[in-house]
């Protein structure tokens, strides 16, 4: 095993720095897992402005965005990244801008995610994320495809859910009451039907666990990490 290399994945991040944290986190402790020893992930990691991108983010500027997000992926290659991770949900809406500027392979959190949920046979699932992630379809539309039926909470709710990710979470504010109103969101979504729950931003997360949910939760962070430590191991005989 010695003789075998890890491939180099470049990750994008900094979507907030907060969950980019727990990525290079669980990342890193899944090849220790796997490999032992004093092993470590092989990454490469462009961590963005994220004040600026949420700004554009706000104002419907997507058109810059993507083409901020495939300068990163660019850079990333140039440095030597053979596949490339987007550290957070909502910018999976630019996928196509950084698949294009790029020949690198990139796992999507969608795709993690689905198959995670597949794993345990639901067919129903509630997502919760930003207003982008519960409502447009470059999400959406990929777990519809994948044959689920997706419910997301009411207006007023899905707002307080944004609300709570940009104004708390991303700058590491983590209140009890913020996760109360998590849990009743998701208690609702279960007597609609759910059979499960997309913690579909990355930093949801650092505030909600399983045990603060009586159906399963899909942490897309954690999903998506455990994708990378796939990926980063692919070429090595465990």
């Amino acid at each position: 095993m010695a003789d075998q290399a890890q491939r180099t994945l470049g990750i994008i991040g900094g979507m907030s720095w907060e969950s980019t944290e727990s990525y290079y986190r669980i990342i890193n402790e899944g090849i220790k897992a796997k490999l032992g020893g004093l092993h470590s992930a092989d990454l490469l990691i462009h961590s963005v402005d994220f004040g600026p991108i949420n700004t554009l983010q706000e104002t419907g500027e997507w058109d810059e965005l993507g083409a901020m997000m495939a300068s990163s992926g660019k850079r990333l290659q140039a440095a030597g990244a053979q596949g490339l991770l987007i550290a957070t949900n909502t910018m999976h809406k630019l996928f196509g801008d950084v698949e294009a500027a790029t020949d690198l392979p990139i796992i999507h959190i969608a795709d993690a995610t689905i198959d995670a949920i597949k794993v345990q046979n639901i067919s129903t699932i509630a997502l919760l994320g930003t207003q982008f992630t519960m409502t447009q379809e470059f999400y959406k539309q990929c777990l519809i495809d994948a044959g689920l039926e997706v419910l997301i909470p009411a207006e007023d709710e899905r707002a307080e859910i944004h609300r709570i990710i940009k104004k708390e979470l991303c700058v590491g504010k983590f209140k009890d009451s913020s996760r109360e109103y998590y849990i009743d969101v998701i208690t609702k979504l279960a007597e609609q039907g759910a059979e499960g729950v997309i913690l579909g931003c990355t930093e949801i997360g650092l505030l909600i666990t399983q045990d603060d949910s009586s159906i399963p939760v899909f942490d897309t962070t954690a999903i998506h990490a455990a994708a990378a430590v796939d990926f980063l191991l692919a070429d090595i005989a465990l």
